[in-house]
């Protein structure tokens, strides 16, 4: 009979069981299903790079940079595995019977016991664990692998050990990876044999007795000999990095290379220490025979006691009572070889400082005025100013965008000659898209259209070609037409088209929209990006950008392909990832198409004894944005070149990088470890090469080195009374450096103009002008690269100096207020300066923004020469004549000032007399108290400013007074100066 009250007793545990394997069935299908996501995750992302690379025709790049980084993962992994492996098995072979075990290890048979079992599983477990955290390391080094086996000879030899600087910048680095990768590797194997040694009876940490078996105690001594003899290469190659070795120098900063002590107490005590280390290392191995470690240990404490005392106090003696009581003697030689190694490291060995008297002659002004009509090509558009007028005149559309900073370039102006033009490219702005959605954002609008260009020398003057002083555009229009010719206007990669794009498949995309005419439409042509045809590939980027819409939208099919990675620096650095991006990519139009052009730079931080230099912040301005911000692979650096020349096409994305400086062995040694990457020089077009420009951050680099290294005598450059300082942007609010600014211009010596870029520097702590530097900066012209730098002998003006003086000026205050009352502000552009006839002349073009035209308009431009006072009129050619006067006419002997507007009279004719003598000098008064009242208004802490308005304003009086005599109707028509005051 059944049993009724519960079934037979396997009844129930079979009905248990079933459900059990289905669980388990289903955890374990999960659980596949799980690793695999997880795998075509990881493949995703290897696939889709591998796409990509393919795409751009730089597939060497990604199979060396894979291929290196699987190599040193394989070999290091391995080694570390075995390493340690290897010796977990020694101590487990070398450990003694268990008869022989003391008490305190028998009380570790569990532990012995519970791995007995599964110990092979265990060894392996462990040594694959720090093979893979050893190998995953190493490659982090890929790059230091590929420099030290394809490094070439830099033909230079440092001064203190007389080895080539390509052992500083290639071997030397990979020497300190193996160095660090030897001690990681005997610390843990020391620490695996030790407890392994320890588990097995080895080792007795508190038994009485012997505390180690001479099996231990030689397997141990050779691992703790291997870890000394390490130490002691590392005191070796710590001989040679002291011509790279960064340290504190209270004289000059931070201090890099070799000081009095380094060579006469650390090189010394770093052989010496050597020396002992080697002895110390062999009393470990010698414990294989004499199996005690009593000579080793004190060997062990004399290294130790070395490096304290010969290592450490010997130096600081030496620094204490030899170097600091005579340390400009001590020191200069060293100096001097920081001074020549920074100079050629940076490339600024030829930049030797010219004087210049910085004031040019008064009764020149005539012959002043002549020359200063091709003194320079004065970029009154400011380029760094004009993008909210490109924006309203040229946008077109919503969608549309420019850069907030534009680009200065040099293209044939209707004479045929080059001339400085102001340029940006009309992108898409997908925040402007009217409907938001993933077909608009990605399929729609996909590409930008359009060069825009204007003159930068001149704006519009005649009201029926425009506003007046917005700019005067050569290149305009939707689609364009002007200047540049036809060309290939549609941009699919540009500086803020960051978002993906799916192009030439079955969804049409938005090509333009003219202001009159129907909308046009068109497809993708061009072969860039990465097909979407296959199932697998869809499957992969819906992965890689999380967007499961890629695989199974309709608006993707035949002919559909991907477009990303697209702002030129990013596709720059992905195909050179060994190079350092330049902030500022600029567009050109070249043979049809535009082109991105973007410079790059090969650095390294290992050139001995060049004082090193943080890019991010050398290279921050006031014009400095995330976008313009340089990319750089190692951020501090002592060496740059200007190596590799970079273009992107905007239509198609193909980047070609072109070899620049041929001399350069860091780009000879990345060319031999990407072969066929960098075409020649000989390869760049005619055209092209009329684009290319002297880089600004490499600039940038140079200019902040120069302010202590335009100083080539030790004691003078440990004195530091030369140093000068990048001044802040006077134009600009914030405490920023004042960028350099590209500008045509002929410098003293010179008959011709050359496209340069320029900036001035002021003496430390002080505001008046020390000096003026620009390089040529014309890739056609002989001397590109040559740099110029003006010293000035004399008291002059700096930028910020004589910005407060125009701010001063009584017709900046009216122009002020004058826009006040139209809802209008001021606006400053670039202050260019110029050399000119032995003077600087300060050129200001001044904007107004606000009102009908919410945009920047020209319509002051302000110049100074010579220290005198500045000037502030309609247009440039006003200004100068206002300064110099016209050319021809006879000019006062003093520097301009007072009346600058007005030509001085003829000794011949008699002054102005009577009622009209009367009358001007009231005015003059009257001038002076509304310039007093402006420096007051604007900011009455401003002490220098309001000194000089009381000064001209008692001046006034004393004319006035000067013509009524002491009469109470003259004191009583003039206002007091106590009155504003």
């Amino acid at each position: 009979m059944p049993d009724r009250g519960g079934g037979s007793p396997t009844g129930p545990r079979m009905r248990v069981g079933r459900p059990s394997r289905r669980v388990r069935t289903l955890l374990m299908t999960l659980g596949v299903l799980a690793v695999l996501a997880m795998a075509f995750v990881m493949f995703a992302g290897f696939w889709t790079d591998w796409l990509w690379y393919r795409s751009v025709d730089y597939s060497s790049v990604f199979t060396t940079t894979l291929s290196t980084k699987i190599g040193l993962f394989a070999v290091f992994g391995l080694l570390m595995a075995i390493a340690v492996g290897v010796n977990i098995w020694l101590a487990h072979r070398l450990r003694p019977p268990l008869s022989a075990m003391s008490l305190e290890q028998q009380s570790l048979d569990r532990y012995r016991m519970s791995i007995a079992p599964y110990k092979k599983w265990v060894l392996l477990a462990i040594t694959a664990l720090v093979g893979l955290i050893a190998g995953a390391s190493a490659t982090g080094q890929w790059r230091t692998w590929l420099m030290w086996v394809n490094g070439v000879p830099f033909g230079e030899k440092d001064p203190q050990f007389q080895m080539d600087v390509s052992f500083y910048a290639f071997d030397l680095p990979w020497y300190r990876f193996l160095l660090g990768f030897g001690f990681a590797a005997a610390v843990l194997s020391l620490i695996a044999a030790a407890l392994t040694h320890y588990l097995y009876g080895g080792l007795r940490v508190t038994s009485p007795g012997a505390r180690a078996t001479a099996a231990a105690t030689g397997h141990l001594s050779v691992l703790l000999g291997l870890f000394v003899s390490l130490k002691a290469v590392a005191y070796w190659l710590d001989r040679y990095g002291l011509a790279v070795k960064s340290s504190d120098f209270k004289a000059t900063g931070e201090w890099t290379g070799l000081r009095y002590v380094d060579a006469n107490a650390y090189l010394p005590a770093k052989t010496i220490l050597f020396c002992i280390a080697v002895i110390c290392a062999l009393l470990f191995f010698a414990t294989l025979w004499r199996r005690t470690w009593q000579l080793p240990v004190i060997g062990f404490g004399l290294m130790v006691l070395s490096a304290i005392l010969i290592g450490g106090l010997y130096p600081a003696i030496v620094q204490k009572f030899q170097v600091q009581p005579n340390e400009q003697a001590k020191e200069s030689p060293y100096i001097q070889k920081n001074i020549d190694a920074t100079r050629k490291a940076y490339g600024i060995d030829s930049a030797k400082p010219e004087d210049y008297k910085g004031k040019g002659d008064p009764t020149r002004r005539d012959q002043q005025r002549e020359d200063a009509k091709s003194a320079a090509s004065y970029r009154v558009v400011d380029s760094n100013v004009v993008s909210p007028a490109f924006q309203q005149l040229q946008q077109e559309r919503k969608y549309y965008q420019f850069p907030d900073t534009l680009d200065v370039d040099r293209y044939p102006g209707a004479d045929g000659k080059p001339q400085d033009t102001v340029i940006g490219l009309r992108e898409l702005d997908i925040e402007g898209i009217p409907k938001r959605n993933w077909i608009n954002d990605h399929f729609t609008y996909t590409h930008g259209y359009g060069a825009i260009a204007a003159k930068g020398t001149s704006v519009v003057s005649d009201p029926n070609k425009g506003t007046v002083g917005s700019p005067d555009f050569t290149e305009s229009g939707m689609p364009t037409t002007g200047q540049l010719g036809s060309y290939e206007q549609r941009i699919y990669y540009g500086e803020k088209t960051e978002q993906y794009s799916i192009v030439g498949g079955p969804q049409k995309e938005l090509d333009y929209e003219a202001s009159t005419g129907p909308t046009k439409y068109t497809s993708y042509k061009g072969k860039s990006g990465v097909s979407l045809s296959s199932a697998l590939n869809r499957a992969a980027y819906a992965v890689s950008f999380s967007e499961p819409q890629l695989f199974y939208s309709g608006a993707v099919g035949e002919g559909s392909r991907i477009l990303y990675n697209r702002t030129p620096k990013e596709r720059v650095e992905a195909v050179a990832p060994w190079l350092t991006i330049d902030g500022d990519a600029y567009p050109a139009v070249v043979d049809g198409r535009i082109q991105w052009i973007v410079d790059a730079y090969t650095t390294t931080n290992s050139y001995p004894y060049a004082s090193r230099t943080t890019l991010g912040d050398t290279t921050t301005d006031s014009l400095t944005t995330n976008q313009r911000a340089v990319v750089a692979q190692q951020n501090q650096v002592n060496y740059i070149r200007n190596s590799v020349k970079a273009t992107v096409d905007a239509y198609d994305g193909k980047v070609k990088l072109y070899q620049w400086d041929t001399k350069d062995p860091v780009l000879k040694t990345w060319m031999k470890a990407f072969p066929g990457t960098v075409k020649a020089k000989g390869d760049i077009s005619p055209e092209l090469k009329s684009h290319l420009r002297y880089p600004q951050d490499m600039f940038k680099v140079q200019r902040e080195l120069l302010t202590r290294y335009h100083v080539t005598e030790p004691e003078q450059f440990y004195s530091g009374s030369d140093a000068w300082q990048v001044p802040d942007d006077p134009t600009n609010k914030d405490s920023s450096a004042v960028p350099p600014y590209y500008l045509s211009l002929k410098m003293p010596g010179e008959k011709t103009q050359k496209f340069s870029l320029t900036t001035t520097f002021t003496p430390a702590g002080r505001p008046n002008l020390g000096a003026y530097m620009a390089v040529d900066a014309d890739a056609n012209s002989e001397s590109y690269g040559s740099m110029r730098l003006l010293r000035v002998t004399e008291t002059v003006q700096g930028p910020s100096q004589v910005q407060s003086e125009l701010n001063g000026v009584p017709e900046v205050a009216t122009f002020v207020r004058d826009l006040r009352g139209t809802d209008s502000d001021i606006e400053y552009g670039n202050l260019l300066t110029i050399p000119l006839d032995g003077g600087f002349l300060y050129v200001e073009p001044v904007y107004a923004r606000g009102g009908s035209a919410n945009y920047p308009l020209l319509r002051k431009v302000a110049v100074a020469y010579g220290g005198g006072k500045p000037v502030f009129k309609d247009s440039l050619s006003e200004a100068l004549n206002a300064v110099f006067g016209e050319a021809g006419t006879e000019q006062p002997t003093t520097p301009p000032g007072d009346e600058p507007t007005k030509p001085t009279p003829n000794p011949t004719t008699p002054p102005a007399t009577g009622d009209a003598a009367l009358k001007a000098a009231i005015d003059d008064v009257l001038k002076a108290q509304d310039a007093m009242d402006a420096v007051l208004e604007k900011d009455p802490k401003d002490r220098e400013a309001y000194g000089r308005a009381q000064d001209e304003l008692e001046a006034a009086i004393e004319r006035l007074a000067g013509i009524q005599g002491k009469s109470r109707p003259a004191q009583s028509a003039a206002p007091s100066p106590s009155k504003s005051s």
